[in-house]
């Protein structure tokens, strides 16, 4: 840990940084889960995260990490023996992946590798050689945490459409909703997961996921679901504690509510722009650091970049002492390079990650580089000259 004194800052992809205003809404004492404010409050909740998703359709809270979110949304829509094409660009597009095969689900993978959006035509060539409709589900990450690639889930619902294909379309959005733009409805989206960890700025713990009609009709076709992931009574309780499948989580409800009034007030388009801005910011200096030097952006192509994420590349052995460098002499901690390895570097450490989403802006982003700058120099690292400077011009074009 570090001893300089002052607020550290978690630069990490998840958990974010959390507002003092969330903080502060869960000091307080237990409520009443019975009956009153709390169950009022609850139901406010809903649309207001219908309007993060950008849907019309329905949405389910669950008690759990992100992994849950995905074991809820296979769980409502596939039976074991069922096919599902994943096209993974990442390892979190493996570990959905993983999970489906634990519920007995058959995947067929389309690996794009580490480095790479996928590709929308070779899912419709996947899917037109499925003649006999077996793939039941389109399951991809719209940004895959460890490898900060954004996949175009639009671009995918077009590929399905084009096959003249049934499968359903599932997004994992767990770190993008709330930081990269996501159009639910508009993009055809089924199925889409979200944790509250990352854009939503709520601790680890919560987890949701929104489905539509044509996806609750899949719903039907399921043999088992298990009264736990059941998204049924979840999105339309009779009893509030159909809510959450028992025990609300009451604290988190609070943050959630807080956040969401934070994310209305400053309007779902201006933290798409915000997000949009600080991601130019982080690109700038990295890219005129990599000039003269070993860094490079793991994601080549603007286009397909996150903007609550960024995964870089430095090798070794300068990956481990640039990491621990700014946590012990900057209070700043960076994302590790995870599932990134690569031949001499089994372990990825040659890789790192900077975690720019939800509650960020531009003297934290300037922060953020001030200190890797400082690394650099300290440990002697090659780089190119002007860094924080093609940065602060990327902050100075705000909008209006």
């Amino acid at each position: 840990m570090s001893d300089t004194g002052g607020r550290e800052y978690l630069a990490i992809p998840g958990p974010s940084v959390m507002p003092d205003r969330v903080l502060r809404a869960m000091h307080r004492p237990a409520p009443n889960i019975y009956e009153g404010a709390l169950h009022e409050m609850t139901a406010t909740l809903i649309p207001d995260l219908k309007y993060v998703a950008r849907t019309e359709g329905h949405a389910a809270i669950y008690v759990s990490n992100g992994h849950g979110a995905w074991e809820a949304a296979l769980a409502n829509v596939l039976n074991p023996g069922d096919r599902v094409l994943m096209p993974a660009t990442g390892r979190f597009g493996h570990g959905w992946a993983d999970m489906a095969e634990g519920l007995g689900v058959e995947v067929e993978m389309i690996d794009f590798g580490h480095a790479r959006p996928l590709d929308p035509n070779r899912v419709e060539e996947a899917l037109l050689g499925d003649r006999d409709g077996r793939i039941k589900a389109v399951i991809a990450t719209h940004v895959d945490t460890s490898s900060s690639v954004r996949n175009d889930m639009a671009g995918l619902r077009g590929a399905i459409d084009a096959a003249g294909h049934d499968a359903i379309l599932m997004a994992d959005c767990i770190a993008s909703m709330g930081c990269d733009r996501f159009e639910m409805d508009a993009w055809g989206v089924d199925v889409a997961v979200a944790g509250s960890q990352k854009g939503l700025m709520v601790p680890p713990g919560l987890a949701f996921v929104f489905f539509n009609d044509r996806a609750n009709a899949t719903r039907a076709r399921v043999k088992r679901v298990s009264r736990y992931w059941d998204w049924g009574p979840r999105a339309n309780p009779e009893i509030y504690y159909q809510y959450f499948g028992g025990t609300a989580p009451t604290h988190h409800l609070f943050a959630l509510r807080e956040a969401l009034d934070m994310i209305r007030e400053e309007g779902i388009e201006a933290i798409w722009s915000r997000h949009a801005r600080n991601a130019r910011a982080i690109w700038a200096a990295c890219e005129t650091w990599g000039q003269e030097g070993p860094l490079t952006l793991n994601i080549r192509d603007r286009a397909y970049r996150s903007h609550a994420v960024t995964a870089l590349r430095i090798g070794l052995p300068h990956g481990p002492r640039l990491r621990r460098w700014v946590q012990e002499h900057a209070g700043l901690t960076l994302g590790i390079g995870l599932g990134m390895s690569e031949p001499g570097d089994e372990k990825g450490e040659g890789f790192f990650r900077m975690g720019h989403m939800g509650h960020v802006n531009a003297q934290m982003i300037m922060g953020l580089l001030g200190g890797v700058e400082a690394a650099f120099a300290a440990l002697d690292i090659p780089r190119g000259s002007g860094a924080l400077e093609a940065a602060a011009a990327e902050l100075a074009r705000v909008e209006g």
